[in-house]
């Protein structure tokens, strides 16, 4: 080698002998690690970048565990004070479900439509997923100010497609399941019955769903309107739920993007009294699920079956401690 000469990034005994690079050059080149390489349990994927990702892991798990004896009231003892709650499952099982009663209060005091869609919002903004989905990022139309869009939502399934396509069947069973057992987990009364009013409910909202592609549409999803224009398009108060969510800004909606507007038209015809127990169960679900994987370990496995196991085929969860570094990440990133 040459002084000016610098050695290839190319390992060349990884190289497959098994396969011509002209007929599969990712297992030519990749061939050796696939062979030897086993995705870990508790992963879906693996690959270089993941190696990264459990080292850096580590790393955070180091400084977060440092933080715990940070001095009380600090921002760094925040950290590390969350973190240890996370950790002391002895108290998380002492207390069970007690974690989601007051909420779940909430929606058995709910008394008609108005009811709900305030409870909705109040419970959004304490982490419970809602009836549609929010969020404010720059006008399309107008890159200069700030909008708020509407977005289709009430679904616990990935799309629309998994309530009515033949291949999901199973994963609709085995979601009927699973919100059962955390109606029973939660000590709701009558889970089974509840839990079908949840599948069939989910299952009319999600027939007003747009699917994946069309939702895609830029052109499609962008139908600008007045908050009382959007009002009108559902053909239901929202009032309610906007104060709710956004307390003391009635006046600052006033535009809206709404992206599916036949689905809010949808939704309208199902939030009526008629269905107001279908919506309170829904509810229900809603505030357990938002909890699961913060409750007793009864919750977090019953969570994990469905959304891990079952929906991405990972057989194991991960260890507490990366779950609580996630918990961090996520609440105290910044």
């Amino acid at each position: 080698m040459t002084e000016n000469t610098l050695p290839s990034g190319i390992h060349l005994d990884e190289l497959s002998s098994d396969v011509r690079p002209q007929d599969d050059l990712f297992r030519y080149v990749n061939g050796s690690w696939l062979d030897r390489t086993e995705i870990p349990e508790d992963k879906a994927r693996w690959g270089s970048f993941h190696l990264v990702a459990e080292q850096a892991e580590q790393d955070v798990r180091a400084i977060i565990e440092e933080s715990t004896d940070a001095e009380p009231g600090t921002e760094t003892r925040k950290i590390g004070d969350l973190y240890a709650s996370f950790m002391d499952t002895d108290a998380i099982e002492e207390r069970g479900a007690d974690a989601v009663a007051p909420q779940l209060a909430l929606v058995d005091r709910v008394t008609g439509i108005p009811s709900f869609l305030s409870t909705a919002g109040s419970l959004e903004r304490e982490g419970v997923s809602g009836v549609f989905g929010t969020y404010i990022e720059p006008d399309p139309g107008n890159p200069q100010r700030y909008v708020m869009f509407l977005v289709q939502g009430g679904l616990s399934l990935p799309d629309e497609s998994y309530y009515r396509l033949d291949n999901f069947e199973k994963t609709r069973i085995a979601f009927r399941a699973y919100v059962a057992k955390l109606f029973s987990l939660a000590g709701v009364d009558d889970a089974e019955a509840q839990a079908d009013r949840v599948v069939a409910l989910e299952t009319e909202i999600a027939s007003h769903h747009w699917d994946n592609v069309r939702s895609r549409d830029a052109v499609a999803t962008y139908n600008l309107m007045s908050w009382d224009a959007a009002v009108q398009l559902t053909g239901v108060d929202l009032a309610p739920w906007r104060d709710a969510v956004a307390p003391g800004k009635a006046g600052v909606i006033e535009e809206v993007d709404v992206n599916q507007p036949s689905f809010f038209e949808g939704l309208g015809t199902l939030l009526v009294e008629g269905r107001l127990e279908d919506w309170k169960a829904w509810l229900r679900l809603q505030v357990i699920r938002s909890s699961a994987p913060f409750l007793s370990q009864a919750f977090v496995d019953a969570n994990f079956a469905f959304y891990g196991t079952e929906m991405t085929g990972v057989p194991v969860n991960r260890e507490r401690w990366k779950r609580g570094v996630s918990l961090v990440e996520a609440a105290l990133g910044e």
